[in-house]
């Protein structure tokens, strides 16, 4: 690989995105959201054979192994210096902090339960980015979004019957930092492709996930089942690298606020992988809060900013 040097690394410029890139853009975004949907059922089927610690740095050193393969393969230069200090809140909150912690969270959490972490994910991502990158989007977005992310909040918390658990606390905690690893990958991805900004922070990541994937291994029971590999190979492959490429592409394409409302839509996916994958009862209240959750989405695709 050779290095490219931030000085002589090309600036790049902001040019308006067409109306057909802005809708090929929605939908990345929107395939990225599919892949997030099915990472909760596929952690609870990891979690059958692997334990928490384990799941996540084997899932993560095997993802960095398949974007390692694709830099060296296209021989993609270093990034700019600039650039590092962004892919570590990437690594450190999509790669690391929040499989780590919604991966404890799962342990004594539903995936219906667990869902409330994306409910929420959508606005604090909008917000993360107003204070990031300046955006500012309108007030009907705004209030759209509120909208979304209440009737989705409502929702799920009604049917965890409103108790919080140590779960819960995970689960916040893998909110505020994946809501920041997304704005910064967002970010990122108007200067170097989507699948370069997950790539790198995966291979940064690889000096700690590789001891802690071999101490875990050893020190967690391992039992190697259909679900639990199949688990284990969506997670790394599905949701912590093809779905980030496209998730980070879309963001570039059609901004970050307006992309990560798209998310408003995951928790209800997941509820749907939930019944078909793990037999988990789907609530009555789901199909009104669909066509809710829909609405605001397409409230907050079409207001300004």
């Amino acid at each position: 690989m050779r290095v490219q040097s931030s000085a002589t690394a090309a600036v790049p410029i902001a040019v308006p995105v067409p109306p057909r890139g802005r809708g090929f853009g929605t939908l990345q975004a929107a395939l990225g959201v599919v892949a997030f949907s099915l990472t909760f059922p596929a952690t609870a089927w990891g979690l059958e054979g692997f334990g928490p610690w384990s799941l996540v740095a084997v899932r993560s050193v095997l993802a960095a192994v398949i974007a390692g393969g694709c830099l060296l393969a296209l021989r993609v230069p270093l990034p700019a210096r600039r650039h590092w200090p962004g892919l570590a809140v990437v690594a450190a909150g999509v790669v690391l902090g929040f499989p780590m912690l919604t991966t404890l969270a799962l342990r004594t959490s539903t995936t219906a339960h667990a869902a409330v972490v994306v409910g929420l994910l959508p606005l604090t991502t909008a917000l993360f980015s107003s204070l990031r990158t300046g955006s500012r989007p309108s007030r009907t977005f705004w209030a759209a979004a509120l909208a979304g992310a209440a009737a989705v909040v409502a929702f799920t918390v009604q049917q965890s019957g409103g108790a919080l658990t140590t779960a819960d606390l995970y689960l916040f905690g893998a909110l505020l930092i994946c809501a920041a690893g997304y704005t910064e990958g967002g970010r990122l991805a108007g200067a170097m492709p989507g699948w370069q900004v997950i790539g790198w922070a995966l291979v940064l990541c690889l000096p700690l996930t590789v001891p802690v994937a071999v101490a875990a291994l050893t020190a967690e029971p391992v039992q190697l089942t259909a679900h639990s590999v199949t688990g284990l190979l969506w997670v790394a492959a599905g949701s912590q690298f093809l779905g980030l490429i496209v998730w980070y592409r879309g963001m570039a394409a059609v901004g970050i606020p307006k992309a990560s409302q798209l998310q408003l839509a995951q928790p209800l996916l997941t509820l749907f992988w939930s019944v078909f994958l793990l037999g988990e009862h789907l609530p009555l209240a789901a199909p009104v809060t669909a066509v809710a959750v829909l609405v605001c989405i397409a409230v907050t695709q079409r207001a300004r900013g």
